[in-house]
């Protein structure tokens, strides 16, 4: 009985880069794996089980000097009767409405503004984004600075142009406005910098192409900048949502600035929480609201990613 040789010699020739492909793809896998670990033991050490311990908290009364009762659902009976709860909840929707589609203008409007490589424009790409460089309560003090009462230097411009009596922070009408001004401010040479980057992932082909057939700034900006800014556009939606409702900037900026107040005019959930645990002892109230504060944002994360489809730009 002969064997074919030369058929087994294909064989194994073929099998090689397959199997030198494949140790390759699990050696990338277990890269990529290696990289994130990191991170997923920091968002579950520092993110996920504070998030587990708070929905456990709040069915329990818990003062901070050792009392640990069980109560069942009373912390949330007492959050669906608590008028400035509502009240903080009102607030927190209208800053959101105000703040997160004023970040996505001012930052994008800002990298089409800088996005051509220049000498000038790295100067401006230097000075929006250099308010990042501060920490946000030295910010937020200067900010308070500037709109105090009679003494602060918008009082004065006022004055200037026979406008008198305006208070930035001390009237309930305007304070919310102003410490939406300020963190847009903050914010938008960060969020410029996020849409920059998807602005240069965009193929120079695709404006050439239009500019051939046509087509005016307009409609490239509509038609082409848009449609394939929407991952970046997520990305960025995503995360000034989150901030809005539950970051560092809320909380930093209104409470140094605001305390809240006033009338609770600037009292948004995020403060309101704090005030509950750390200034009354209501530990479990305000874990009870810290749930309910991580639900609609989830929910909120949900309408986002359904508008915005995850992301990902539909081709066709």
């Amino acid at each position: 009985m002969s064997v074919d040789t030369s058929s087994m010699t294909v064989t194994a020739v073929r099998n090689r880069p397959r199997r030198r492909s494949y140790d390759a793809q699990t050696r990338e896998w277990i890269a990529a794996y290696l990289f994130i670990l990191p991170d997923t033991l920091g968002l579950l050490v520092f993110v996920g089980l504070p998030m587990l311990f708070a929905l456990i908290i709040g069915v329990f009364d818990v003062n901070g000097f050792g009392s640990f009762a069980f109560v069942g659902l009373a912390n949330y009976r007492r959050m669906a009767a608590d008028p400035l709860f509502w009240h903080c909840l009102r607030v927190t929707a209208i800053y959101v409405v105000l703040l997160v589609p004023s970040l996505y203008v001012t930052g994008l409007g800002l990298a089409l503004l800088v996005q051509r490589t220049n000498r000038f424009n790295a100067v401006m790409r230097s000075m929006f984004f250099a308010p990042q460089m501060v920490s946000l309560v030295v910010i937020a003090v200067i900010w308070q600075f500037l709109s105090a009462d009679k003494i602060g230097l918008f009082a004065r411009i006022f004055s200037f142009f026979g406008i008198g009596g305006v208070s930035l922070l001390g009237n309930p009408s305007l304070a919310l406005i102003t410490t939406v001004f300020v963190t847009v401010w903050f914010l938008m040479g960060f969020y410029m910098m996020i849409f920059l980057g998807g602005l240069q992932d965009i193929p120079r082909q695709y404006y050439e192409a239009a500019t051939i057939d046509g087509a005016s700034p307009r409609q490239q900006f509509w038609h082409i900048t848009m449609p394939l800014l929407r991952p970046t556009s997520f990305f960025v939606l995503l995360v000034s949502l989150v901030a809005a409702v539950a970051g560092s900037q809320a909380f930093d900026l209104i409470y140094v600035m605001t305390r809240g107040g006033p009338a609770n005019a600037t009292s948004v959930m995020i403060t309101y929480i704090y005030q509950q645990a750390f200034q009354y002892s209501a530990f479990g109230y305000a874990a009870a609201m810290s749930s309910i504060l991580v639900v609609v944002l989830m929910l909120l994360t949900g309408v986002l990613f359904f508008m915005t489809r995850g992301g990902r730009f539909d081709y066709e």
